[in-house]
């Protein structure tokens, strides 16, 4: 049993792709961004840096004592090897995985999630910043656009590396981008939409919750925390 903490973000939404596709037995533990659930004690000694998503494995592969886990790249990861799949197990195959899901972790994670906080959330617009992350958008965009040409899926076969960078596409019009202009991106982004356990994984996400994060209130938690929400 794996048990999920879990909000139906971007990065959430990343880890019931794996484990729908997997098929493994997961309770998704619901952890409330807006209401400061990720600020809560207990939590914080599952993720120390106070983010969603988490995982406890209660059933590690080494038979051991329950293994929790923080860090969406690195969920995928531990995922990936226990179950064997998603990620190859040649060297070559392996990393070219790794360098991709790297790639979404610090790359198309941070910008497009800087593009959204300065068009959407940030109390005054800042041209120079809303154009600092459109524009950075549209360039991953172009990378991996690139990356997709020739070839189905961002590292040959279906792997975590497009189950990580998926969710931060799938907000492209919010993002100010149009898929029209990446005709290989479109391709592969349709093909994962349309894939069973996608599905399944967003209709996971709308049963936990289907009402916008960002309230007033939920800005105050979100936005502008220091180093006093871990001491």
């Amino acid at each position: 049993m794996i048990e999920l903490f879990y909000w139906p973000t971007p990065n959430g939404h990343k880890i019931t792709m794996f484990l729908e596709e997997a098929g493994l037995e997961y309770r998704i533990t619901p952890v409330n961004i807006g209401a400061g659930d990720q600020f809560k004690p207990d939590f914080l000694k599952i993720a120390p840096n106070n983010r969603m998503p988490a995982i406890i494995d209660h059933a590690p592969a080494d038979g051991g004592a329950p293994i929790s886990i923080f860090e969406s790249g690195a969920i995928l990861q531990y995922l990936a090897e226990k179950t064997g799949k998603f990620l190859p197990g040649d060297v070559r195959g392996k990393y070219k995985v790794l360098e991709w899901l790297a790639w979404q972790v610090g790359g198309l994670g941070p910008m497009a999630g800087q593009n959204h906080h300065f068009n959407r959330y940030a109390p005054e617009k800042i041209d120079y910043a809303i154009n600092r992350y459109v524009n950075e958008t549209n360039r991953l965009y172009g990378v991996l656009n690139k990356a997709l040409e020739g070839r189905d899926f961002i590292a040959g076969d279906y792997s975590i590396a497009d189950m990580a960078s998926y969710p931060w596409i799938v907000p492209y019009e919010a993002q100010g981008q149009k898929l029209e202009d990446f005709p290989n991106l479109q391709r592969w982004f349709e093909a994962i939409k349309a894939r069973p356990a996608t599905i399944e994984a967003y209709a996971k996400g709308k049963a936990v919750s289907a009402q916008p994060v960002m309230t007033e209130e939920a800005k105050k938690l979100l936005f502008g925390q220091t180093a006093k929400v871990v001491a």
